[in-house]
C-alpha cells in the first residue's frame, strides 16, 4: 500500500532520481537552477508550491506530485494547478497516481482551493486512461508562449 506525505528536504537524493525520470519521460530538460528552486519551493512550500511524495511499504520513494496553489477569476475560492505527476515505472498500474492525485486535492481542498486541473501530452494514454475516472476532460486547447528572450 502506497502512503502519501509531504515531500520533505531529507527526500532530495531519491526525488532527484525520479525528477530526472519524469524529464526523460516528457523529453524534457531544464536548467539545474530550475530543478535546485522546484524542489526548493516544494518543500518549502513556498510561492503557493507544495510538494507530496508517495512511498512503498518499504519507504522508499516511487513518486511525486507537485502543486501550485493560485487564485482564480471564475471562483472566490482559489484554484490548484497539478503541475507535475510521476510515479516510477515499476509502481505504475497500483493504486499510486491516484493516491498523490486524491491527497493533492485534500490538500488544495484545505487551503481553500475549489478546483485542480492538470494538462498531460495526448500520447500519455496510461495515465490519461486513469485521469479520465477522477476528473473530467475539458474541451480546452493549451498554448503556450515564450516570454523570455
Amino acid at each position: 500500500m502506497t502512503r502519501v506525505r509531504q515531500l520533505r528536504r531529507e527526500d532530495r537524493v531519491t526525488w532527484t532520481e525520479l525528477w530526472a525520470g519524469y524529464l526523460r519521460f516528457y523529453r524534457a530538460e531544464v536548467a539545474v537552477e530550475v530543478t535546485e528552486q522546484t524542489f526548493v519551493r516544494m518543500t518549502a512550500r513556498r510561492d503557493g508550491c507544495f510538494g507530496l511524495a508517495a512511498e512503498a511499504d518499504d519507504g522508499t520513494l516511487v513518486g511525486f506530485t507537485h502543486c501550485v496553489l493560485h487564485p482564480s477569476t471564475w471562483s472566490q475560492g482559489g484554484t490548484c494547478y497539478l503541475e507535475d505527476l510521476y510515479v516510477h515505472p515499476s509502481h505504475r498500474g497500483t493504486a499510486t497516481a491516484r493516491a498523490l492525485i486524491e491527497a493533492a486535492g485534500e490538500q488544495a481542498r484545505a487551503a481553500g482551493a475549489e478546483t485542480m486541473y492538470w494538462h498531460t501530452q495526448a500520447f500519455n494514454g496510461r495515465a490519461r486512461s486513469l485521469y479520465d475516472t477522477v476528473a473530467r476532460l475539458t474541451s480546452y486547447v493549451h498554448y503556450e508562449r515564450p516570454l523570455a528572450e
